[in-house]
């Protein structure tokens, strides 16, 4: 019996797919009708997750396109990817409150911060004491509030249809790999192992 770890996504969801089509979106988005393509902006992606990713990086990591052989030389500066691994900033042992800004945002952010260390970077960041007045405004505006939460249904929306999508090209890719692991005489067990498809389903794939 397959298990999956506590704040790991489903290894069928590449959650990279899902993080490159918001940034292409975002990126496309900002090129209003009648204007130029040289006028494109730089687009800044921040992506704050609650799992360990990417694999092999730190709290905070940060990518740029580069040429292979040689990482010296940038191709563009319009695409940047930051990722914080919330995992990570927690298994931080020293935690620098008092001189990065990063790590006194990460603790006001993050759900599992105790009440009496939000109310301390709270203290020492205006821009962060700023950030909180305006979501108290936003909780008790009643037309910003319906606003706000219209936007988060539509990105939890979207963001649902995507892994829906992803789940069908995997089990449709699955399939196909199980049928042609069965046309080259592999058993049922091990191309259950292969694909993490169940015995039954892939029994029905038999030729009759």
């Amino acid at each position: 019996m397959k298990t999956q770890k506590k704040n790991e996504p489903s290894r069928r969801f590449n959650p990279l797919n899902d993080f490159l089509f918001y940034w292409g979106k975002l990126y496309a988005e900002t090129l209003k009708q009648g204007i130029d393509y040289i006028e494109l902006p730089d687009t800044i992606a921040i992506n704050i997750v609650n799992y360990d990713f990417p694999r092999g990086g730190g709290a905070h990591t940060r990518f740029r396109l580069r040429e292979v052989s040689d990482p010296a030389l940038e191709l563009t500066g319009a695409i940047e990817i930051h990722f914080v691994n919330m995992v990570k900033w927690r298994e931080l042992a020293e935690k620098d409150l008092a001189g990065n800004p990063l790590h006194r945002w990460l603790a006001w952010l993050d759900p599992e911060s105790p009440l009496e260390l939000v109310e301390e970077v709270r203290k020492m960041d205006g821009a962060i004491a700023f950030a909180e007045d305006r979501q108290s405004f936003v909780m008790h505006d009643d037309d910003a509030r319906e606003l706000y939460w219209g936007r988060q249904i539509a990105e939890m929306d979207r963001r649902a249809e995507i892994a829906f999508a992803l789940e069908k090209g995997a089990q449709k890719a699955a399939l196909n790999n199980a049928r042609n692991a069965l046309a080259k005489g592999l058993s049922i067990e091990l191309i259950h192992e292969i694909t993490g498809l169940d015995m039954e389903t892939i029994a029905d794939l038999q030729p009759r």
